[in-house]
């Protein structure tokens, strides 16, 4: 009998606490007392109430300036009577608000609610927290623009304004969040962006269900059509031009409100291989430098995996003048290829998330220090042999030359996979291990679109702008993962 008397004060107790948080009906006339009940027993809530002209204000003391206040409130009714009350709640800034969830959201997003004879208004003094408009620390580039976006959506939408003068810029506001509320506008270019791919990005972002979405990069969790897939799906960015150059190739963008990195989509595996570098060097030296991230991919996910599976079962593939120091290098180690290399790779590992959240002058001698001393004193106790340090270091070294983190992320979580393959089969697990990576990447689509792009299928237009950085003479079109026309912008301004 307390078991179902639990469980029923359990269900009760649910009920009270979501009868706690609802909302307001919509349509329902704000009052002053609902209001004051929904901000209670929070510290930054402010009822000023001025008796001699029965005016009361509220407002949350952290997103208001004090100029504003001064001059929107304490100056227009310290001495006012109800007349010049009257006068003032005429003017323009001054706007009537008739449901109580708006008047909410409006002392929410920094303004001020103004009560009197049973009429609400809202007038803007908001002054919100936020850091000035400054590089990048997690994208940097040796030339072209190094300013970056910030906390505050509405300086990151005027900087792409500034960045981008066209009227065809268009920005469609949204919000997403049970409890709490927050603003999402997607970005495109009219007679550019395929118009579907904004009506699904629009449908998607709406039918999400969550308590608060504070980020881009856990807005796009929720959106991407393969979330059980290690690889990212939509780029996501903290430059101004990064955004940019992808909405003038057609592509769609979104921002968050609170989030410092803006994302764009549709987008395939070979975007996060470039980087804006690309363009503000000579085209042959881009090429260079893509090539040589492509290099990279393969020797991080590789590298060490080989080893293995090499010094597992294909000692006939060294040569006879590396396979005598080969050997003497493996002769003290107690544990198998396979053990050694996980336990070399988890080391390597563990001291990049040391420096990643050590500030940053510890994090850079932790991270040069400790790799030196770790792998000198490995190697003199006999845990590894010399061949596998200089592997595993190339691997990780490999993986940084990938611009986009999230990418670099989830490759080398994949070597993880790869290693144990060729520890199990050898170069036939290595092989099998590559083909399921591959077979998987055919099968995950991007709004729609082929994450292989243009390989699969083939599109040797767009190759000009994947694997190689082509002139800009030969990148005028759009590419083909947007489906859209190619239309020059001399065209669309007529």
């Amino acid at each position: 009998m307390d078991i179902f008397a639990k469980i029923k004060h359990f269900f009760v107790a649910g009920e009270q606490e979501k009868t706690t948080v609802k909302e307001p009906e919509k349509n329902e006339h704000p009052s002053l007392e609902h209001t004051i009940r929904q901000f209670e027993n929070s510290m930054d809530f402010i009822h000023r109430t001025y008796p001699h002209c029965k005016v009361d204000v509220i407002y949350l003391a952290f997103l208001v300036g004090n100029d504003q206040l001064l001059q929107e409130i304490i100056q227009p009714f310290t001495d006012a009577d109800e007349e010049q009350v009257k006068t003032v709640l005429s003017r323009s800034q001054y706007v009537v608000v008739v449901d109580s969830k708006e008047c909410i959201k409006g002392i929410l997003n920094g303004k001020a609610a103004v009560f009197f004879r049973g009429s609400t208004y809202l007038v803007d003094i908001a002054k919100p927290p936020g850091r000035s408009i400054d590089q990048s620390e997690t994208e940097t580039v040796i030339s072209g623009p190094h300013d970056g976006f910030v906390e505050n959506i509405g300086q990151n939408l005027g900087v792409l304004r500034q960045r981008l003068k066209s009227s065809h810029l268009k920005f469609i506001k949204l919000e997403v969040g049970e409890v709490a509320k927050n603003v999402v506008v997607i970005a495109y270019i009219e007679g550019l962006a395929n118009q579907e791919i904004v009506d699904e990005l629009i449908r998607r972002i709406q039918r999400i269900e969550y308590n608060a979405v504070t980020d881009s990069n856990m807005l796009i969790q929720f959106i991407d059509e393969n979330p059980n897939s290690i690889f990212p799906q939509f780029m996501t960015t903290e430059r101004p031009d990064a955004i940019v150059s992808k909405l003038v190739a057609g592509r769609v963008a979104g921002f968050v409100d609170g989030s410092p990195s803006g994302f764009t989509c549709p987008t395939a595996f070979f975007d996060f291989f470039s980087s804006p570098d690309d363009y503000y060097q000579r085209w042959l030296i881009g090429t260079a430098l893509r090539f040589l991230r492509l290099i990279g991919f393969l020797i991080t996910i590789s590298f060490t995996a080989f080893y293995v599976s090499v010094t597992t079962y294909h000692y006939e593939m060294i040569p006879h003048t590396m396979l005598l120091n080969l050997t003497e290098s493996r002769a003290k180690v107690p544990f198998p290829p396979l053990l050694e290399a996980l336990l070399m790779e988890t080391t390597i590992e563990l001291l990049r998330e040391a420096g990643a959240r050590l500030p940053t002058k510890v994090g850079q001698t932790i991270g040069i220090v400790g790799g030196i001393v770790i792998g000198q004193a490995a190697v003199q106790a006999g845990f590894t042999s010399n061949i596998l340090i200089i592997a595993v270091a190339t691997s990780a070294i490999a993986s940084f030359v990938i611009p986009s983190y999230i990418m670099s992320a989830s490759i080398r979580l994949i070597r993880f996979g790869l290693i144990i393959m060729a520890g199990i089969l050898g170069n036939l697990g290595l092989l099998m291990a590559i083909g399921m990576v591959v077979i998987h990447l055919a099968g995950v689509t991007n709004m729609g679109t082929s994450y292989l792009t243009p390989l699969a299928p083939i599109n040797f237009k767009d190759m000009l702008d994947t694997y190689i950085r082509g002139p800009f003479w030969a990148l005028r079109s759009r590419p083909t993962i947007v489906k859209t026309p190619n239309k020059k912008i001399n065209k669309m301004r007529k």
